[in-house]
């Protein structure tokens, strides 16, 4: 009989939101009601977890002056620099920056919300100063000792690329083709090379899309067929359905989280989740899904006919895509099957 002692895998219970948006009427209610403001009954959740990880689609910068790169844009999104304070209250760990509003206020805003999110101890990826600093993967370590790496991409605007001399966004194309899906194979082997776990985010495709395309679905299954354990997308403003494959989840679009945004009455971008990923490293053993909705700049727990609406619908998109949903008390969990002892293939 063998001696050596059987390594149990580290667990802990990462939370996962979509789209943060902290300026214009949230950085007034923020001014207002206090930093803690836009995290409304949903902190106790945030705060119980070991790691929270946003998308930030705002610059946190004191300029004011808007920055058009040449091409019209109706909106900018700025917070001021204290909102930092709202992103440590709310104990956010890692924030991905990739996305079409982080140069808003030009590089120097980015460059600003990248020095007050390093000062506040909160990582970062997918824009830098330069493309090296862009392609970098952001580091979490929990208070479990789980190993955390996020590779962040935006698949647009292109002109927003970072490049070896200015800063920028990892740009990334939705494409399989293997010349520009080789930057994604080698970004996901140097995560896994730092990392228990891997989390591969992008902020891609048009808003207010309830499906991902058949071309998205193949881009995530290449991507988790490369290695990544966790597809974590964003862009639509509203929740997508959650696909298992090889063992794995994608979530396709994780929508809204706080923001000042107006109300589609078809879509209700308005109502939306929270992601409670149970990890027992290197896998997702299960994800718990916390209905919430957006009201007066503010992110709540979704009750009512409003919770009623958006766990039903969570359950349907995800049934689409042959995930099934368990709904206990009021609680919506998919239970990740993975074989433990396999070897993911490769498309």
């Amino acid at each position: 009989m063998s001696t050596e002692a059987t390594v149990q895998p580290q667990r802990s219970m990462i939370a996962l939101a979509g789209d943060v948006m902290l300026g214009r009427l949230v950085n007034d209610a923020m001014f207002e009601h206090g930093w803690a403001y836009p995290w409304g009954n949903v902190t106790p959740l945030l705060w119980q977890a070991d790691a929270f990880l946003v998308n930030l689609e705002c610059a946190i910068t004191a300029r004011i002056v808007r920055w058009h790169d040449g091409h019209y844009k109706p909106f900018h999104f700025r917070a001021d620099p204290g909102a930092i304070d709202s992103l440590r209250m709310a104990r956010v760990n890692c924030a991905s920056i990739a996305n079409n509003h982080i140069l808003d206020f030009g590089p120097d805003g980015l460059l600003d919300t990248i020095h007050a999110l390093d000062a506040a101890g909160i990582t970062h990826a997918g824009a830098g100063r330069d493309e090296h600093a862009a392609r970098a993967p952001a580091l979490v370590t929990t208070r479990h000792g789980v190993r955390i790496a996020v590779v962040a991409y935006a698949d647009y605007p292109a002109s927003w690329a970072a490049t070896v001399d200015s800063p920028g966004l990892n740009f990334m194309p939705v494409s399989v083709e293997p010349a520009a899906f080789a930057r994604v194979t080698e970004a996901i082997s140097e995560a896994r090379s730092l990392a228990d776990l891997v989390v591969f985010s992008i902020h891609w495709g048009p808003n207010m899309r309830s499906h991902p395309t058949p071309e998205f679905r193949d881009f995530a299954h290449r991507v988790i067929g490369a290695g990544a354990d966790l597809f974590w997308g964003h862009s639509a403003h509203v929740v997508q359905g959650i696909e298992l494959f090889q063992g794995r989840p994608i979530l396709y679009d994780t929508g809204d989280f706080v923001d000042d945004y107006a109300v589609d009455p078809a879509l209700r971008n308005d109502l939306s989740a929270l992601f409670l990923i149970e990890v027992a490293a290197p896998h997702v053993e299960r994800i718990h899904l916390v209905p919430v909705q957006i009201g007066h700049r503010q992110v709540n727990l979704a009750t009512g006919d409003r919770g009623r609406w958006i766990a039903n619908r969570l359950i349907r998109l995800c049934e689409e895509m042959g995930t099934e949903v368990s709904h206990v008390a009021g609680r919506l969990t998919i239970d990740v099957h993975v074989r433990m002892h396999e070897p993911v293939p490769v498309d």
